[in-house]
């Protein structure tokens, strides 16, 4: 089967293609001009430049294959232009799928994330049936997510569209380049700069398990149906205790109230809007999430896709293992 996949340079998406690879699926992935590369590296695959702002490039990207396997995306927790990221992640998805059903592919799986879930109000897991509304969504990231699988999900209903969801959690692991706002944070604990936290958790999963999720998804998933790809449900405490322990160094004790960070977070991204560098460690809209812990299960997806996650630990471990390897730790 001759599969494309966006976002093949990225993080999850590096993973989809290597695992896809590994299955012996012939890849085409789709790059941007001039973009960073090294996540590919070994990689046997058909490069095609395009972009999701571009909706002939993905004419050209989708013909002669057989299914598609949309994974790019634009994942910051805070941006200086908010309308950048609605028309990456939802109107580059209403073009992508459009050129895919226009080209008559049979498949197609679309990464969403557990972002456009709400939590529970009795604080159990979430699952794909807990109601979400847009009121829900925290943050332009969220909010483009949720408006990004309605449009999936009216594809499906009113066009037909071959499409199945997958809705990953909290992936950690190999070669997260930029890295992700997870992968920032497995930075600053492990370099011991996180002398404090707040009170949240998280459901951490290693993104080869995402990886194989997807590949999952695309042989035995249901067209319409979404499944959470995750892995444990873990305090920050326990998470950031056990990449102290990675490093041999002593965990935070210190537990700040969310009231205490805000103030931190508006000076962050006032500085770094000032000044037009970066992008702030701490966010307004990640205090704002932070409030609730994060915590889903993965029961659908193992029941009907085989899928399996290993240990939050093991995927600590690599991620910490591979930023150490490549200097993010220096």
């Amino acid at each position: 089967m001759k599969v494309l996949v966006t976002g093949a340079t990225g993080f999850v998406g590096s993973a989809v293609a290597r695992r896809l690879v590994e299955e012996g699926m012939c890849l085409r992935a789709l790059v941007r001009a001039g973009g960073d590369r090294r996540n590919l590296a070994g990689i046997a695959a058909a490069l095609v430049e395009g972009d999701l702002n571009d909706p002939e490039s993905l004419v050209r990207a989708i013909d002669g294959c057989e299914a598609l396997i949309h994974v790019a995306a634009d994942y910051r927790l805070w941006i200086p232009d908010p309308d950048s990221m609605m028309r990456t992640n939802v109107e580059g998805t209403r073009a992508v799928l459009g050129a895919a059903m226009r080209a008559g592919v049979s498949r197609i799986v679309y990464t969403s994330s557990v972002a456009v879930l709400a939590q529970r109000a009795d604080g159990e897991p979430a699952d794909e049936r807990t109601p979400s509304v847009m009121a829900d969504m925290i943050g332009t990231y969220k909010q483009s997510k949720f408006l990004a699988e309605k449009l999936v999900r009216q594809m499906v209903r009113e066009e037909g569209a071959p499409i199945i969801i997958v809705n990953p959690s909290t992936p950690i692991g190999p070669r997260d380049l930029k890295p992700t706002p997870t992968g920032r944070l497995i930075v600053e604990a492990a370099a011991g700069r996180m002398p404090a936290f707040v009170d949240t958790g998280l459901n951490v999963v290693h993104v080869d398990d995402v990886a194989a999720g997807h590949l999952a998804a695309l042989r035995k998933g249901r067209i319409g149906e979404r499944y959470i790809l995750g892995g444990e449900n873990l305090p920050l405490s326990e998470i950031l205790a056990e990449i102290a322990m990675l490093c041999g160094r002593k965990p935070p004790r210190i537990r700040l109230p969310h009231a205490a960070i805000m103030p931190v977070a508006y000076m962050a991204e006032a500085w770094c809007r000032a000044t037009g560098h970066g992008e702030p460690f701490v966010t307004v809209d990640g205090v704002r999430m932070a409030r609730k812990t994060m915590y889903f299960s993965s029961a659908k997806a193992e029941a009907a896709l085989g899928y399996h996650a290993r240990p939050a630990a093991e995927a600590l471990a690599d991620a910490v293992a591979w930023f150490r390897a490549n200097g993010y730790l220096d």
